[in-house]
């Protein structure tokens, strides 16, 4: 079908609909760390029209890593509401609605994964334990991530940041 990503820019909105990986080794999850910002967000990206996000996650994974993983299971479904990074002139000042679909990654024995992505921003493994005492977005995963994980079914969060 193409490569073209599912999102609608309209006015001062912009909606795009995501997946991000859940990748674990060593009780630590692999981020993506932000160029721009400085935050830590999840491997991942805009799902291709004609694309299922379970192809699109790994797809997604092995271009931004160089390793091939396997979706295990979905893990979250998030709606994630926000406004647009200063820094990302995509989004700059927009009202962000974005559909994400987080997945459980399993990873091959011994896989060496990259330590920049195909942008290159830096990969970097944060501790589980200590996900508070960083800038990791969307903020929910500071809470609801252990439970994803161990849980086995899959949570639906929404995360508002106007809310707060």
């Amino acid at each position: 079908m193409g490569n073209i990503d599912c999102y609608l820019a309209k006015e001062n909105f912009y909606f795009r609909y995501r997946t991000g990986a859940i990748i674990i080794r060593d009780r630590k999850m692999l981020f993506v760390k932000n160029a721009l910002g400085g935050y830590y967000y999840m491997i991942g990206g805009a799902v291709h029209l004609g694309e299922t996000s379970r192809d699109c996650i790994e797809r997604e994974v092995f271009e931004e890593t160089g390793v091939h993983c396997k979706a295990v299971r979905s893990a979250i479904i998030c709606e994630n509401f926000f406004s647009g990074d200063r820094l990302d002139e995509r989004i700059c000042d927009k009202f962000c609605h974005v559909l994400e679909f987080y997945y459980l990654m399993e990873a091959p024995d011994g896989s060496a994964f990259t330590e920049e992505t195909d942008t290159s921003e830096k990969l970097v493994w944060l501790p589980l334990d200590e996900l508070d005492r960083y800038d990791v977005r969307p903020v929910m995963l500071k809470t609801k991530l252990k439970e994803a994980i161990n849980g086995g079914n899959v949570l639906h969060v929404i995360n508002n940041d106007f809310s707060t």
